[in-house]
């Protein structure tokens, strides 16, 4: 703080950070909008009168004549429940904040449960109040991607938006490798009734979890039996009565892959609840490692999404686009976990 002719204090400026540098006000200017055309000797002395004066910017004069927000929307197009009881939305969350934060740029959670809740965010976010969107679980037929893109946001999905193919920027982990893994891992452990219960088909971890399940038991050559396959809904509830419906249609079942932890939960207390046990009776896998994965008994033997990485990747990608650049899809290895469930 520095104190102004009628002895209060007020914040510093610009102006006092490029004095105490020795520097001019363009030269300060220029470092805080990207660094482009400033000295290294420069550079260094800026940041060490940033530090000395306590400067922070402001951002809305910094906006008005940038005409950039500085900010970045987390845009979840899932219920406000199911961000809570998901795991994965939070890790997707705070890894994002964080990678953001380094470069000083404040995320703002948008959820979008409603076509009411995705026409008013979209307008929001069409008309300036932030800088690009990190897309979180975009359903098939869900117009925001489309809409978004079409308005020239820079957009960056959390797995491959269904339908529009390389036309959105995405980063997914590889989820029917992941799948393959499972279910190979249950089959060498001796498995021979191997069910299976999906995410939501309209999602793409939904599918590509069920193709690579259904290639497993191909190269295998066991049956393709509908009986053993449920569609889940990624919630601990859903996997429980997805359980339900297996052990009604298939009770010889001797393994279930579980396209969630989360899921995966409910569907280790279905079994219980039953008289089955875990893993004598019936083996169960899951997919993400998660804290779910481990807050169950037995502890879940599961596939490890890269959520750190996917974080990094999303905002790397995202600032690319805010500069200027085209980026396109990356697509991260998973890694088998073996606990005690499998």
């Amino acid at each position: 703080m520095t104190t102004s002719a009628n002895g209060r204090r007020r914040p510093p400026t610009i102006h006092d950070v490029a004095r105490e540098a020795g520097v001019s006000r363009g030269t300060v200017s220029r470092f805080l909008n990207g660094g482009h055309y400033v000295s290294p000797a420069a550079r260094r002395a800026v940041e060490a009168a940033i530090r000395k004066t306590g400067y922070v910017v402001n951002r809305h004069a910094r906006s008005l004549s940038t005409g950039r927000s500085d900010s970045v929307a987390f845009l979840l197009t899932e219920p406000q429940e199911k961000f809570f009881e998901d795991p994965n939305f939070n890790v997707l969350l705070r890894g994002c904040t964080e990678h953001l934060a380094r470069h000083d740029i404040p995320l703002l959670l948008m959820l979008a449960a409603t076509d009411d809740d995705r026409r008013r965010l979209t307008r929001y976010i069409t008309t300036g109040h932030v800088d690009g969107v990190l897309l979180v679980s975009s359903h098939s037929g869900d117009p925001v991607a489309a809409e978004l893109r079409d308005a020239g946001i820079p957009l960056v999905a959390c797995g491959k938006p269904m339908g529009l193919g390389a036309k959105v920027s995405y980063v997914a982990a590889d989820d029917r490798d992941g799948a393959r893994d499972m279910v190979r891992h249950l089959l060498a452990a001796g498995r021979r009734r191997v069910g299976m219960i999906t995410g939501p088909l309209d999602l793409p971890g939904g599918t590509d979890r069920l193709a690579g399940y259904r290639e497993v038991l191909d190269e295998a050559g066991l049956p393709q039996d509908p009986a053993l396959v449920a569609e889940g809904d990624y919630t601990r509830s859903g996997g429980e009565q997805a359980a339900r419906r297996l052990l009604s249609r298939a009770p010889d079942m001797d393994a279930v892959f579980v396209a969630s932890d989360l899921m995966a939960q409910g569907v280790v207390n279905a079994l219980q609840q039953s008289g089955r046990s875990v893993p004598d009776d019936i083996a169960v896998g899951g997919f993400d490692d998660s804290p779910a994965a481990t807050s169950v008994t037995p502890a879940l033997t599961t596939v490890r999404q890269p959520f750190d990485r996917i974080s990094a990747e999303m905002v790397r990608m995202l600032l690319a686009q805010i500069a200027g650049e085209d980026t396109a899809g990356v697509i991260l290895p998973t890694e088998l976990v073996v606990r005690d469930s499998a």
